[in-house]
Formats: C-alpha cells, structure tokens, sequence
C-alpha cells in the first residue's frame, strides 16, 4: 500500500462540542444524505467516509467491500487515540426496506445508538447491534463444506479468505453471528490485535479478487472474531435486549409474544424471498410460531 493511502485526518465538526471518548463510523456514498448523524447524534463524534469519491474531505482510496474499508480506515488512522467506545453503523437512519436489519420496531439506528448500554459495550469488548438472530445464526457458513452450498459464493470464499485474514489454517467448521455489520466496541478490545493485523484485514479487503459482495460478506461475518468473539457467536436474542440496549420497549413483537411479526411491505430482503407473497407476510427462525396470512 501506498504510504499516502491512510494518513490522519481530523474529526468532522458537529454542532457542539463534546469529548473525543465515543465516536460513530461509517462509510458513504456521495449520493447519501448524513447529516442526520450530526442533527440526532450530536453527542457523538461522527466519522463518515465517502467511498466514491476521492475528492471527498474524507475517503477511502477505492471503493471495495462496502463499508469495510471505512471501518479499517478508521482503526488504522486512529489506533492511536481511540475514543473509549466505536460504533460503526451504516449510513441509513430509518425505514423500511432500506434498514430492515436495524433491530427496533422503528428500524432507526438513532433509536439504536440513544440506547446503547455503553456499560455492557466495555464490560463485554464487542456488541452486535442486532439482536435477533435471523440472517447468520446458528450457522451462516459452513467453510469446510465439500461442495459448497449452492448458491451461497461467500461460503465458497471463506476458507481462504480466512487463512489469507488471520495467517491460519485451522478454518473453523461453522461460522455464526447475527447480521449485518452494525456493531460497537471499546478501545480496550480493539487494541487486543496490534496495528500490524488491522493493517493486513486493510490490505486484503484492498487487494483481493473476490466480488465486492462477497469480500463485504467476508468481513461480515468476521468482525465478531476480530473483536474476540468465537465463530459462532449468537447471544440469546432477549438477553441480547436486555444487555445491549436496556430498553424492553426495543423489543420486537414477535419476541415479546411468541409471534413472528416482522412485516414484508413492498421488496422484501433476500433472506425472505421465496416465502411468498408481497403484503402482510411475516416470519422468524425456526422454533418460533410461523405465520403467513
């Protein structure tokens, strides 16, 4: 990598002034909208990266694995001074379906942010900010499977991916872990890997010949492990709620009442496909009551 590729750069200004101890990281397109971050969340530092655009006050040098790079970007430029707690979030605040993953009955990753428990963020290292645990729990990929799932080109990927990541072989069997790139963790857990690890994860989403999705769901089902977390790491979605945001209010119907209510208006995501209908469908993971009207 070139040696001008990562280089300090400085908070942007948000409209008070507050500590440099929590920070919010994500990465943009230049079509997108974020000043919602600064309006909503202005007790946070905000660290957005432009993806598309190297004129952007703030980049990433190419746009590859969506918001990976940003992500990297951030730990690399700040190793140094982190604040105690990061989160990283995408660029969407709300609505239906562009931010279907974000886990509150509102889909707001402001809603998200305003009750995160940043206690149990630095009591536990790492935090998924999504608790339910369908797409990517129990098991997303099976690494070592011979052949592949059909169809499931990450799975395919991910064996080598992971020695050329982590300078290991022993490729775990299963890897599971809520989606979908929304987590928080403390500086403390971060800098359990040295500047050099985050450095190569850096250069491998930079260089690598995989699909930008595919390199995207690499990453996506790696952060976890990065921040300390087994492969499989799939908290009980209730105690995930209780821990991570404290607010029982957060918790979607169907795991306050056994009902699966997850409502399907207009597109639906990719994990939902194929159950049928566009209007007044809904579904939860198996184990719970299955619903279809």
């Amino acid at each position: 990598m070139e040696s001008d590729v990562i280089s300090p750069q400085n908070y942007e200004t948000t409209p008070i002034i507050v500590p440099n101890d929590r920070a919010l990281v994500m990465a943009k397109l230049a079509s997108e909208d974020t000043s919602w971050v600064a309006n909503d969340l202005n007790e946070w530092r905000n660290v957005i990266y432009t993806v598309d655009d190297l004129s952007a006050t703030r980049h990433t040098p190419i746009n590859k694995g969506r918001e990976s790079l940003a992500y990297l970007q951030y730990i690399i430029e700040h190793y140094h001074d982190l604040p105690s707690l990061i989160v990283f979030i995408h660029s969407h605040k709300d609505g239906w379906p562009a931010a279907w993953h974000t886990d509150n009955m509102e889909y707001s990753n402001v809603v998200a942010i305003r009750n995160l428990q940043a206690d149990f963020v630095q009591q536990n290292g790492y935090a998924n900010l999504r608790c339910q645990e369908t797409p990517g729990c129990p098991e997303e990929l099976r690494p070592l499977r011979n052949p592949p799932r059909p169809g499931q080109t990450t799975e395919a990927a991910y064996a080598q991916a992971w020695k050329e990541l982590f300078n290991n072989t022993e490729v775990p069997e299963v890897i599971g872990a809520p989606c979908c790139s929304q987590f928080a963790v403390s500086r403390d857990q971060v800098l359990k890997r040295s500047f050099e690890e985050y450095m190569q994860y850096y250069n491998w989403v930079l260089t690598n010949d995989l699909p930008d999705d595919v390199t995207s769901r690499v990453m996506e089902y790696s952060w976890h492990i990065i921040f300390g977390k087994d492969p499989v790491y799939c908290p009980d979605s209730l105690q995930c709620y209780a821990d991570v945001y404290g607010n029982p209010s957060l918790l979607p119907e169907h795991l306050r009442t056994g009902r699966c209510v997850l409502p399907v208006r207009g597109g639906a995501p990719w994990f939902l496909r194929g159950f049928g209908g566009s209007l007044g469908g809904h579904i939860c993971r198996s184990g719970y009551y299955r619903h279809w009207r």
